[in-house]
């Protein structure tokens, strides 16, 4: 399973990337895409949206079924992946590059650092099988 070890993993699979400008980049795992099977669309939060984490802020439909995303921290939406709407495969095929999801204005920062490291999330996950 790849996990960059860059990124930040909550317990609904979905990753963090912490980027310079204090916001965050949001996305799925690739063993949560992996679960999915191939996506077919995505629905995009709604841009200026507050949100606390756990909240379910978007959708993604695969050819198994549609599953809610949740926002990882508390924060505003700021921004999402426009290029989803054409091309939900991206997730899929580029789950921590270019198949991100939406961009969040965290409350407070220190909630990413709390979340866990990539190795936490790997024995998060084999503790689920």
């Amino acid at each position: 399973m790849n996990t960059p070890n860059d990124l930040f993993y909550a317990e609904s699979h979905e990753w963090v990337r912490l980027n310079d400008d204090g916001t965050v980049t949001v996305g799925i795992t690739e063993h949560a895409q992996e679960q999915l099977g191939d996506l077919v669309f995505v629905e995009s939060p709604e841009i200026d949206k507050v949100v606390s984490a756990k909240d379910p802020v978007a959708v993604v439909e695969s050819v198994k079924a549609a599953s809610d995303i949740y926002a990882p921290i508390n924060g505003t939406i700021i921004d999402a992946n426009n290029a989803l709407a054409d091309e939900p495969e991206l997730v899929n095929t580029s789950p921590y590059e270019d198949g991100w999801l939406f961009k969040i204005q965290p409350e407070d920062a220190i909630e990413v650092e709390e979340m866990m490291d990539d190795e936490a999330y790997q024995a998060f996950v084999a503790s689920e099988a």
